[in-house]
């Protein structure tokens, strides 16, 4: 990609010589920002890539909320153990020292603050880092609460994965959530198709964006970015 901006005191990194990230790219994207040592969940869907890229030298211990530590990337042909599941249910592998333990010992440390990192899908991200993502408020959607309103509190770092616009072109980080919120305030870092954003009580700063200017996200958003 080529950038155009980025330099020290100029604002943001637009990178603007290809279209927006597919999903393996965002993923290593945000894996590159997990400091090593970290003990990280990855939330069900597009976030699960992440394992993919984190390097193997980097001490990052991965935490499942169905009762594993020490888990490793997905698995596939003879690797596959069908009691060996993340909680998306997809087979993975495990890593030397893994461990096992009840599911409520899992909640428990993700309520009690022992997870540094959750990287989360979602519907919505406000302005101010609210986090919509267990249920649209649609009539007939089937709602998914899962772990995540545990670890939206109960993680240090919050990070939402996710494309900025729906299918039908509508906004994903909007000023505020019109989903019902899996919490409040929680988010710190927004990675999406387009750019990489930080929430916040005065506007969105953007870090970085891919196949578009801040100018053109501008007309497609309604939040305010700031540089």
């Amino acid at each position: 990609m080529t950038a155009t901006h980025g330099m020290p005191g100029t604002g943001p990194a637009e990178h603007l010589g290809r279209g927006p990230l597919t999903t393996d790219e965002l993923a290593a994207r945000i894996a590159r920002d997990i400091a090593p040592g970290s003990y990280v969940n990855l939330g069900i869907g597009q976030p699960t890539r992440i394992a993919e890229h984190l390097p193997a030298d980097a001490g990052i211990v991965l935490h499942t909320e169905n009762g594993m530590l020490g888990m490793g990337p997905a698995a596939d042909g003879d690797a596959i153990d069908p009691d060996l599941t993340n909680a998306g249910k997809v087979p993975v592998t495990e890593l030397p020292g893994a461990a096992y333990f009840h599911h409520a010992d899992s909640f428990a440390m993700m309520r009690g603050g022992h997870l540094d990192v959750c990287v989360l899908g979602a519907f919505e991200v406000s302005a101010h880092g609210d986090l919509a993502n267990w249920h649209t408020g649609d009539p007939d959607a089937i709602p998914a609460v899962g772990g995540a309103m545990d670890l939206a509190v109960g993680a240090r770092e919050v990070l939402v994965m996710m494309r900025l616009f729906t299918r039908d072109g509508a906004p994903k980080l909007v000023p505020y959530c019109t989903c019902p919120l899996t919490g409040s305030g929680c988010v710190s870092r927004v990675y999406t198709d387009y750019g990489v954003f930080v929430p916040g009580p005065d506007g969105v700063r953007v870090l970085e964006t891919y196949g578009a200017t801040v100018e053109e996200l501008r007309e497609l958003l309604a939040v305010d970015l700031i540089r």
